[in-house]
């Protein structure tokens, strides 16, 4: 069985078109962004924990099990200018299928802004928002493995510009127990647009394959992840089109600058998440994204870009957690999660 899962998962990604996108050629990107207070702390990446929790199994359809069994949970994030976000979800167990199903509801509210003509005129206000409906399930294949799915329906409104997508993720996870080990792949947001901002101009989904992996250690209260992001395409640094170009006065060739080199382009995919279970109700958090750091920095003052950190905590039957990610040096978003079992 572990043989034929592993080769499922290997010609999986062999039949995926390997042309990945970056911000701003794809559409519904909004819902990348980790709603999940958890998961923000963690550096913004964090499929491959399973210990029961929803709000994980909300972005890896596999990691969702009987130990979440009527759970909720409901997550609010405070982002930038007027922009605020959340979801709330709900899992449930299903004896008779041996699978654990979840519905979410995510939303995005960009506010109210101000609508100019081609002078720059004012001409009054508009709103902006994406919601979005996911419909989950996970499936154990044996004692170690668990296979899972989510099918989504985006709905975005830009004033009185609609768009309406359909896309579905696919995750899988090992899980040993007794190593406190676990081993994810996912690949997301493969679908497209049903209808389009504007007439003849489809846009592509954000596409991206995901591999990470967590341990837990035996003799200490730590539990470290990684998670590789993007694998779907190797170099995902940006080049300003219209930045000057350097040229070799003598030959006129344009000089190729050395700036991203092997080591920092394969930084940008990592994603580093670290928890400390100080007891068994009480979990200090911090994560570090390089990519996000590199990208948001102020070269004379980074500050804390690219860094998260947070914490969760237990009361009787609620579970509270906290997260904090620094984007840039000038603003942070702050993350509230909480969750509970009927």
């Amino acid at each position: 069985m572990k043989n034929k899962f592993v080769a499922f998962c290997v010609l999986g990604l062999l039949a995926i078109k390997a042309n990945g996108q970056l911000g701003g050629s794809t559409v519904f990107n909004a819902f990348n962004i980790p709603s999940s207070a958890r998961v923000g702390a963690l550096g913004g990446n964090l499929i491959a924990v399973k210990d029961g929790d929803l709000n994980l199994g909300i972005y890896n359809p596999a990691l969702l099990d009987s130990n979440a069994h009527k759970s909720v949970a409901l997550s609010y994030v405070n982002y930038f200018a007027q922009t605020n976000f959340g979801f709330a979800s709900y899992a449930h167990h299903l004896d008779s299928l041996g699978a654990t199903v979840a519905a979410t509801i995510d939303y995005f509210n960009y506010g109210q802004m101000t609508a100019r003509d081609e002078t720059g005129a004012d001409i009054g206000k508009f709103a902006a928002s994406d919601l979005a409906l996911t419909l989950g399930c996970g499936l154990p294949i044996d004692s170690n493995f668990t296979v899972g799915a989510n099918v989504k329906l985006i709905y975005s409104a830009l004033a009185e510009y609609t768009s309406i997508g359909a896309a579905i993720d696919l995750g899988g996870t090992y899980y040993n127990d007794k190593h406190k080990f676990t081993a994810a792949l996912l690949v997301k947001n493969l679908g497209l647009q049903l209808t389009t901002y504007t007439d003849g101009n489809r846009e592509k989904l954000p596409f991206e394959v995901q591999l990470a992996v967590s341990k837990m250690l035996r003799h200490a209260p730590f539990r470290f992840s990684i998670a590789l992001e993007n694998l779907q395409r190797w170099d995902l640094t940006y080049t300003d089109p219209n930045a000057d170009v350097a040229v070799d006065p003598i030959t006129g060739e344009v000089i190729e600058e050395s700036k991203f080199v092997f080591g920092d382009k394969l930084m940008r995919h990592i994603n580093i998440g670290t928890e400390i279970l100080l007891t068994k109700n009480i979990h200090l958090r911090a994560g570090y994204n390089y990519r996000r750091r590199q990208e948001l920095k102020v070269a004379e003052k980074p500050g804390l870009a690219g860094i998260s950190f947070g914490f969760g905590v237990q009361i009787k039957r609620f579970n509270l957690s906290y997260g904090r990610a620094s984007y840039h040096i000038a603003e942070a978003s702050n993350s509230f999660t909480v969750s509970t079992k009927f």
